[in-house]
């Protein structure tokens, strides 16, 4: 991971991470493998999500993919361990031992979600599989004109398992999402933007990059409290009904509203000046 432009300790695999003025970029670095998710990319996104919601520099977090492919899911190589090791393994054990590896891939893309700063993904060509299941954890999702999804498991004979069931139907129309997940088929980027799960679509790799970074840079610039609790007010809403996400509301903010920042947004408006606002 780099720091501001500084070098630390921590080195990925199958991720390349740098954060520059409080903003985070996560790139997936496998791109002769279409930035395939094998075991090792896996366990290094739980790592890096979990490490950058308890960094107080980061604000804000892009996720992207190096070379042609945002992401083409998960590494099949990884669905081959999931063989029975014989006729004398009890099928209790090896049915726990697979329930074990589907917790497993789902904790990386909750980490996503519960990651307290905003994550936006920047999706340009395939995003497949298993990559469907990390960008609807994802805040906000931009793409290339070129981009497309696809819910590849069906062709597999495998129901998605790590989350797309759960959030797609939440991001865009109940009918679309089933359509997807019985037929497989591509949805590409206008249709994804129809729908409403894309924010914007842009004409190429390099216009989206500075666009997305742009706007994780406005993001990075509000109190770091705010937009945290903003993040997850949303996602309890979200999940809970109208009286129950207000009634938190007041609790919440009974306890957090009264905040340094909430001063030096009242100062900077009255002097006419940008606000600053500690990590």
């Amino acid at each position: 991971m780099i720091l501001n432009g500084t070098p630390t300790l921590e080195q990925y695999e199958t991720f390349l991470v740098t954060v520059v003025d409080s903003v985070a970029h996560v790139r997936l670095n496998r791109p002769k493998k279409a930035n395939a998710l094998n075991a090792t990319a896996w366990q290094e996104m739980w790592q890096i999500f979990t490490a950058l919601d308890a960094e107080p520099s980061v604000r804000a977090i892009i996720l992207s993919g190096e070379g042609k492919n945002f992401c083409s899911g998960i590494d099949l190589g990884m669905l081959m361990t999931l063989r029975p090791g014989g006729p004398e393994e009890c099928q209790t054990r090896h049915r726990e031992r697979i329930r074990k590896f589907i917790l497993d891939l789902q904790a990386p893309i909750n980490a996503i979600q519960n990651c307290r700063k905003p994550v936006l993904a920047a999706i340009q060509n395939a995003c497949v599989g298993g990559a469907v299941d990390v960008t609807s954890a994802c805040d906000m999702r931009y793409a290339t004109k070129d981009a497309f999804f696809s819910i590849a498991e069906v062709d597999m004979g495998l129901v998605a398992d790590l989350g797309t069931m759960q959030r797609l139907p939440k991001l865009i129309p109940d009918g679309v999402a089933r359509e997807l997940a019985y037929t497989g088929r591509r949805m590409y980027a206008e249709e994804a933007y129809a729908v409403g799960l894309v924010n914007k679509v842009y004409d190429d790799y390099e216009t989206m990059m500075t666009a997305v970074t742009e706007i994780a840079r406005v993001i990075a610039s509000k109190s770091p409290v705010v937009i945290r609790g903003t993040k997850h007010i949303l996602n309890h809403s979200r999940d809970h009904s109208i009286a129950d996400g207000l009634a938190y509301m007041a609790t919440w903010n009974a306890g957090m509203i009264l905040s340094n920042d909430l001063n030096e947004a009242f100062m900077a408006k009255m002097q006419n000046r940008q606000p600053t606002f500690p990590d």
